[in-house]
């Protein structure tokens, strides 16, 4: 089960929730205030590689902060 990312509108407070896709977008009060005001955040991943040498790399979701999410709500700068 996917962990989604939701930001209050009335509050600003940050919270993650586990659901399944299909209520991804389904309404959700608020972890905080226990507003109604609440949407959705764009978050980023990151997968991490472990070679052979026991060297680690990361393989996605890589993006240097809040150039990456442009535009956007950004769990890695606080935007």
């Amino acid at each position: 089960m996917p962990l989604y990312e939701y930001r209050c509108t009335d509050c600003q407070a940050k919270f993650e929730k586990l659901r399944p896709m299909s209520q991804a977008d389904a309404p959700i009060t608020c972890s905080v205030c226990g507003s109604s005001a609440t949407a959705r955040a764009i978050s980023l991943f990151s997968a991490i590689s472990k070679g052979s040498n026991g060297s680690t790399q990361h393989v996605s979701g890589t993006g240097g902060g809040c150039g990456s999410c442009s535009g956007g709500s950004c769990a890695t700068c606080g935007h």
